[in-house]
C-alpha cells in the first residue's frame, strides 16, 4: 500500500522539498512505495524551483478521509441485452454479483441473488409450470437487473454517505467517475471498514497545520524542526524533531547516513528548501549542520548535466529568494494567506503569515490593502487576531502588521509602532525562532 509523505497546509519550499526528498529516500533505502504529496497550492518561489529543476509538483492531498475509490473493485460487466446466462456465469466469478453496464459506459443495474429471485417470482408466478432453466437463462439481463442501486463518485468521502448507506437495503453500490461512467463496485462490508491512508508528516507536527481528517489516517512518522504540538496517535511512531534550520537538512543527513546521494535535481530542490528556510544560511535558525548539509547538497546538485551546473550556494540562493519576494505580483489576500501558520495560546486563536521582499519601501503602496486582507482573514478563519511579518531578505529586517482590534496585551510587543501603524522589527527574519516565541510568551503570561 502507498505511503504519502506530506508537509503542512500552505506549503513553503522546505515543506515541498522535504516531502519529495524523504519520499525518494524511503523508496531507495527502505524499498517502500512512498509518494510525495502536498497539502495545498504551490507558492511562487516553490513553483520557480520545480520549473527550474524540471520536477513535477507532488500529488495534491488535502485530506486523509477514505474515498470510495479506495475500496471499489472493478468487476467485469455485461450489457442490458445480453442473455441472463452470461450474468449467471459472471456472478459465479465475482462472489454473486453481475454489473450491467450500458454501451455508453453508464451503469444500468445490478444482478445478484435477490434480483434474480424477484425476477423469477414475477415471471413464473407461484407455479413455474414447464418453464426450463435454459429458457429462463435466455432472457435479457435488463429484465432481472435492479436499477435502483445508489451511485457514488469515486472521489467522494465515504464518511459523508455513511448514514445513507446504513439506512439503505443494499449490500453493493456503484462507483462512478465525474462523468457518471462505471468504475467499479463497492461492497458494504468494505465501506464500513475502509483502509486508512498511511501518512508521514514532514516539516510540521501540529494538527492545525496538517491535512484535514488526519485522525482518519494511519500516522506512521513525523520528521520536523518546529516546536512540539504533535497529534494523538493510537500506537508508537517514529518521531524526529531536531534543532536545525530546515527539514531538508534532516532529509539530507539521513540520505548521507544511508550511503546515498540524491539525484542532482532532487538535491537542488532540497538545497532550495534549506536556503529558503535559513535565508541563505543567515537566519538565526541556522546551525552548523545546515551549513554542512548545504555543502553536501551543492556537491550533489551543481554537477555536469544538472539544471544548476555552474551555480554556487550564494548565486542559487539569491535567485531563489528573488523568485518568492515582492508584493506587486500577488493579490493582498494571497500575500496574507500563502505562507501562514495557525496557533493557539493563552485562550487565543491566531495566525502568523510571512512575506518576503527585497526592499521594505514597497510596503507603503500596499499597506492599506494588506491591512484589509488581514482583517478579512481574521474574520473568515474565526481568529482573535492575525499578523503579517514582511521581511526584507536583503537587509535582514522586518515590519510587522497586526489586524485591527487586536488584544491589548499585544501592546507589550518589543517592536515599536511606526506612524503608519506597522511595527518595526529590526533583525527579525524568523517567524519560528524570533517572532513566535515573543508572541506566545505574551499570550501565555
Amino acid at each position: 500500500m502507498s505511503i504519502f509523505v506530506v508537509g503542512h497546509i500552505n506549503p513553503d519550499t522546505d515543506s515541498i522539498a522535504s516531502a519529495l526528498g524523504y519520499a525518494w529516500l524511503l523508496r531507495e533505502r527502505d524499498k517502500v512505495n512512498a509518494i510525495a504529496a502536498r497539502a495545498g497550492a504551490l507558492n511562487a518561489q516553490t513553483s520557480w524551483v520545480l520549473k527550474t529543476l524540471n520536477i513535477e509538483a507532488p500529488f495534491l492531498l488535502t485530506d486523509a478521509s477514505p474515498r470510495f475509490e479506495s475500496i471499489m473493485q472493478r468487476l467485469d460487466s455485461t450489457t442490458p441485452t445480453s442473455q441472463l446466462g452470461t450474468a449467471w456465469t459472471l456472478a459465479s466469478k465475482t462472489g454473486g454479483i453481475a454489473p450491467v453496464v450500458n454501451e455508453d459506459g453508464t451503469p444500468y443495474g445490478l444482478i445478484n441473488g435477490l434480483s434474480l429471485f424477484k425476477y423469477f417470482s414475477e415471471t413464473l408466478g407461484p407455479r413455474p409450470g414447464d418453464t426450463t432453466v435454459r429458457e429462463m437463462m435466455s432472457a435479457e439481463c435488463k429484465d432481472a437487473a435492479n436499477t435502483e442501486v445508489p451511485k457514488f463518485a469515486s472521489n467522494a468521502h465515504i464518511r459523508d454517505s455513511l448514514n445513507k448507506i446504513l439506512r439503505s437495503e443494499f449490500d453493493d453500490y456503484w462507483v462512478v467517475d465525474e462523468n457518471g461512467l462505471y468504475l467499479g463496485i463497492a461492497r458494504q462490508k468494505n465501506i464500513l471498514n475502509p483502509p486508512r491512508l498511511k501518512i508521514i508528516l514532514v516539516d510540521h507536527n501540529e494538527p492545525r497545520q496538517s491535512i484535514n481528517a488526519l485522525d482518519e489516517a494511519e500516522l506512521l512518522e513525523i520528521l520536523d524542526h518546529h516546536r512540539l504540538g504533535n497529534p494523538y496517535t493510537h500506537q508508537p511512531i517514529r518521531f524526529t524533531v531536531d534543532v536545525v534550520g530546515s527539514t531538508s537538512t534532516l532529509v539530507t543527513e539521513q540520505t548521507a547516513e544511508a550511503g546515498l546521494s540524491a539525484p542532482p535535481s532532487l538535491a537542488g530542490a532540497l538545497l532550495a528548501g534549506l536556503l529558503s528556510d535559513t535565508l541563505i544560511l543567515t537566519s538565526p535558525t541556522t546551525t552548523p549542520r545546515d551549513h554542512a548539509a548545504a555543502e553536501k547538497l551543492a556537491r550533489w546538485a551543481f554537477v555536469g548535466g544538472s539544471p544548476l551546473k555552474g551555480e554556487t550556494i550564494e548565486s542559487f540562493g539569491k535567485n531563489l529568494l528573488s523568485a518568492g519576494a515582492g508584493l506587486s505580483n500577488r493579490k493582498p489576500e494571497e500575500i496574507v494567506s500563502t505562507d501562514i501558520k495557525a496557533y493557539e495560546a493563552g485562550g487565543f486563536k491566531l495566525a502568523i503569515a510571512q512575506a518576503e521582499v527585497t526592499d521594505l519601501m514597497q510596503l507603503a503602496e500596499h499597506l492599506e490593502s494588506l491591512n484589509e486582507a488581514l482583517d478579512e482573514l481574521r474574520d473568515k478563519r474565526g481568529l482573535d487576531f492575525a499578523m503579517l511579518l514582511v521581511t526584507d531578505v536583503v537587509r535582514g529586517t522586518s515590519r510587522l502588521l497586526i489586524s485591527s482590534n487586536y488584544p491589548p496585551i499585544l501592546n507589550d510587543l518589543p517592536y515599536p509602532p511606526l506612524p503608519d501603524n506597522t511595527r518595526d522589527a529590526p533583525g527579525v527574519v524568523s517567524r519560528k525562532k524570533q517572532l513566535l516565541p515573543v508572541v506566545l510568551g505574551l499570550l501565555e503570561k
